[in-house]
């Protein structure tokens, strides 16, 4: 099975619904037969996911910088546990270790680890799967902007196709599946 890396916030302070679709989204992955890899933290969705993954008998590769490390936010309980000097280092770590990309909602943090791996894929650096889960519009705003960047040609309309979408997360799952075969 695949390897997939999954973006998402590492934020304490979110909804426990955000909370609840990282669990489950990692419980899927799991449940598939995929290995999680995601950014090595402990806490937020991040941490959600990687309990989740657990929970079904999944296993957790973490990819952290020591930075983090040092806050007390790495997931000891992966099966993996990289540990990076820098953020940009943990990045290319991450796209080396992975099959594919799941984005899940998130913030700053989380559209960098996004846009690394999409304009990698742009300049053909890599033709690994991404896919945004698109829960409850969360990500509908900035697509549609991309798409206004695309029309003014500040960007090609093929790098736009390189994202697929899906509302759900056994939707999310069964595209990486697709375009992995």
């Amino acid at each position: 099975m695949a390897a997939i890396c999954v973006f998402c916030a590492s934020s304490r302070t979110l909804d426990q619904h955000w909370l609840d679709l990282a669990a489950a989204t990692g419980a899927e992955l799991a449940r598939r037969g995929h290995t999680l890899v995601s950014g090595g933290g402990c806490v937020g969705m991040m941490g959600a996911l990687a309990d989740g993954a657990r929970s079904a008998g999944g296993r957790t590769v973490g990819v952290i910088p020591q930075a983090l490390v040092d806050l007390e936010v790495a997931d000891l309980a992966s099966d993996e546990l990289l540990v990076t000097e820098s953020m940009a280092a943990r990045k290319i770590l991450m796209i080396e270790k992975s099959d594919a990309f799941l984005t899940l909602p998130g913030g700053l943090g989380t559209l960098d680890e996004l846009f690394e791996v999409w304009t990698t894929a742009t300049l053909a650096m890599h033709a690994k799967p991404m896919v945004l889960l698109d829960t409850d519009g969360f990500y509908r705003p900035m697509v549609d902007w991309l798409r206004s960047l695309a029309e003014q040609r500040f960007l090609k309309p093929a790098g736009l196709d390189l994202v697929h979408l899906a509302d759900t997360v056994a939707g999310a799952v069964d595209v990486i599946e697709s375009h992995l075969t």
